[in-house]
């Protein structure tokens, strides 16, 4: 069987949020939202392919882009695909993405993938020190610590490589990371407005 085979298996839907052959985030999980930026021909499917082209698109280098599609893809497919048989190409679907929450984190996602306001306020009423509304370096590390549950490793290692790779793209001159873009990175709008910025500044160059 090809890998074309595959891909056109794999993308199979069962009808779930798809119209006219879109597939269409659930409006009240975020997370669906937060990832579907890089479904980038917005079939459901998550392929490794896609994930580095996400990357690239919102400017990080090939290293990183292809280091993270091998391992978030890697990480991820199977859990969203329950009851399937493994795939070598690694799909991620979208619609089970919620199924990937992991340990250890902010807690802003809830376990069904949907945003829950409060948690986000305590990144901020109990780690920004200096200023109110924004994260220093040494606070993000004091969350991410603060965070941490007993011996869950993983979740250690996949918290840190979230917002190890969101501060070094997003904070500003000052090192701060602001308010305004963590929020706009778990409802996704960021990867958006990250994409159209770096297209239109090639346009000018």
């Amino acid at each position: 069987m090809t890998s074309s085979t595959l891909s056109s298996i794999d993308k199979q839907q069962d009808g779930n949020g798809i119209d006219n052959g879109k597939f269409v985030p659930d409006d009240h999980n975020v997370l669906q939202k937060h990832v579907f930026f890089f479904d980038r021909n917005q079939d459901g499917i998550v392929y490794p392919w896609e994930t580095f082209q996400g990357f690239r698109a919102i400017g990080c280098g090939i290293l990183l882009s292809t280091a993270s599609a091998f391992l978030i893809n890697i990480a991820l497919s199977q859990k969203t695909r329950p009851g399937k048989f493994p795939s070598l190409l690694f799909p991620i679907e979208v619609k089970n993405i919620h199924r990937t929450k992991h340990g250890s984190d902010s807690g802003v996602y809830d376990s069904e993938g949907r945003f829950v306001p409060g948690k986000f306020e305590e990144i901020f009423s109990k780690h920004a020190r200096s200023h109110p509304n924004s994260l220093t370096a040494d606070e993000l590390m004091g969350m991410l610590k603060a965070n941490r549950e007993p011996k869950d490793f993983r979740g250690w290692v996949a918290s840190y490589t979230e917002w190890k790779i969101l501060y070094d793209i997003c904070k500003d001159k000052n090192g701060l990371l602001h308010e305004d873009t963590i929020r706009a990175v778990y409802d996704g709008s960021l990867f958006e407005h990250m994409e159209k910025e770096r297209t239109s500044a090639k346009k000018i160059a």
